[in-house]
């Protein structure tokens, strides 16, 4: 009598189990996998080129993502986003620190994911993928992957004095973190609209009295202090 074969598991179900077994993150447990956000930290989008810009400011930081446009079904927006994991909470306290730093709406594509919410989960490391294992369908990748065995807490940005700085992870806190990324958005969007490129957030506003002419008139934000 011929044997069944046991059927070979799915990709999105080693996704999720490399998560959740191996990382400790809850996931929506759906196809493709998301990741939730909230329970074990919280994440900073922006547009990739500013992103790529403050990984180049802040070569240490916590793990950092690439999130693809028109991928897997779901489109992510004109232009790659990057997305950067933060301490459980950073997302609920991003506004604040946006008017304490004098951004205001200014750094409008600097946003944050908390409780409550999701991201795609990124494709496993090539380094973590058995043989033969997931396929590329993911949505996102990551650039500085996660390390399983260790407390994703611990390689975080924080908020609270000196969090982050001269610890074991050597991350930024997430003052310093979000001050870095809101310059770079607001540049990146100069850029674009210098260059002609479709930016759907400038809108009607004149570019002309955004903080990029108060740096150059002598008033800059506070942000450019730190």
């Amino acid at each position: 009598m011929a044997r069944a074969l046991p059927r070979p598991r799915p990709p999105f179900a080693a996704v999720r189990r490399w998560y959740e077994d191996e990382l400790g993150w809850p996931t929506t447990g759906t196809e493709p996998v998301e990741l939730l956000t909230g329970p074990r930290f919280d994440v900073l989008e922006m547009p990739a080129d500013a992103g790529r810009a403050v990984l180049r400011r802040m070569p240490r930081t916590g793990p950092v993502a690439l999130l693809r446009p028109e991928r897997g079904g779901k489109p992510a927006g004109d232009r790659p986003k990057l997305l950067m994991l933060i301490a459980a909470g950073g997302a609920e306290e991003l506004p604040e620190i946006l008017e304490w730093l004098e951004w205001g709406t200014l750094a409008a594509d600097l946003t944050a994911r908390g409780a409550g919410g999701r991201m795609p989960a990124p494709a496993i490391p090539a380094e973590h993928r058995a043989s033969g294992g997931c396929g590329t369908r993911e949505a996102a990748g990551w650039v500085r992957p996660p390390q399983p065995g260790y407390e994703v807490e611990d390689f975080l940005p924080a908020t609270g004095f000196g969090a982050g700085i001269g610890d074991g992870g050597g991350v930024p806190d997430l003052v310093r973190l979000v001050s870095t990324a809101a310059t770079e958005c607001h540049r990146a969007r100069l850029v674009r609209a210098r260059n002609g490129q479709s930016d759907r957030a400038c809108g009607a506003q004149p570019l002309a009295f955004s903080n990029a002419s108060r740096m150059s008139a002598g008033t800059r934000p506070r942000s450019l202090t730190l």
